[in-house]
């Protein structure tokens, strides 16, 4: 099995963008299935803010992530919000470190696209989830993305994205397999759901824009593609500019698409399930 590499690396404009997100704009498909008793497990919780919302939803939450240096981010907004219901650990998705039937929801965000074997992940969520509890997933899915004006620029980013992403043992375009992957897993009972994030007013281009406009030049992503023979520092920098370009333009539109569901973890026979608390 290929090793996987974190293709955005933990630069602060990447950190930037993934503080930006919550449970409600993140993981609204989940929320009406929540309630205040559930433990719930949240892979790859990244700088925390969406595991710090479910903490204010359920009874306990359990965060983890690939390393202790990459905890101690998420472990900061969760001290800074004084949630006392939050435990930590380190973990892989391919074989996590915890018994079966141990939560009431596991869930991932933006997490499959960067796994090695998605299809492994999936088992793993399944196996420490209560029967009859849910498996929740959601991951972007970059071909799907759609903006406007159609600067030469973004293509190149689009397509350098995809050749980094794969070449580091992911799958960028991973919304569109999620049920495929959840079927080759053996789960069944699966709601998918589709999203997306919008960015068009001035104030979100010059935030998404200005982000990405850093993080091209200056992330783990942008050191991996100088590197290795990717791009060159003046290919970045015509990206660069050209995502500001974009953020300066009245007409700057941007849809990113998520796929999401929410398969029932079935794994054992009806007598024994435990009732499935939606």
């Amino acid at each position: 099995m290929l090793e996987p590499r974190y293709t955005h690396g933990h630069h602060e404009s990447v950190l930037r963008s993934h503080r930006w997100r919550t449970a409600e704009n993140s993981a609204g498909y989940l929320l009406p299935h929540l309630v205040d008793d559930m433990h719930l497990l949240d892979i790859g919780a990244g700088p925390g803010t969406i595991t710090a919302d479910f903490a204010a939803l359920v009874g306990q939450v359990t965060a983890t992530e690939t390393g202790d240096e990459e905890l101690a981010i998420c472990r900061a907004t969760i001290t800074e919000r004084w949630l006392g219901n939050v435990d930590f650990a380190t973990a892989d998705v391919h074989a996590l470190g915890f018994p079966d039937d141990t939560f009431d929801v596991t869930h991932a965000h933006q997490v499959l696209q960067h796994v090695a074997d998605p299809v492994q992940a999936l088992r793993e969520m399944a196996r420490v989830t209560l029967p009859g509890g849910l498996v929740a997933v959601r991951d972007s899915d970059y071909a799907g993305f759609v903006w406007w004006p159609r600067y030469r620029a973004l293509d190149e980013w689009m397509d350098l994205y995809q050749r980094l992403a794969r070449a580091n043992g992911g799958e960028p375009d991973a919304g569109r397999r999620l049920l495929g992957w959840a079927h080759a897993a053996g789960l069944e009972d699966v709601t998918v759901t589709t999203s997306t994030w919008c960015f068009s007013t001035p104030e979100d281009r010059a935030w998404w824009g200005g982000m990405w406009a850093e993080r091209i030049l200056d992330s783990a992503m942008a050191r991996q593609a100088v590197d290795e023979g990717f791009a060159t520092t003046a290919d970045l920098t015509r990206v660069s500019e050209g995502w500001r370009q974009w953020a300066d333009s009245d007409d700057g539109f941007l849809s990113i698409l998520h796929g999401s569901y929410w398969p029932a973890s079935d794994r054992i026979s009806p007598g024994r399930r435990r009732r499935r608390r939606l």
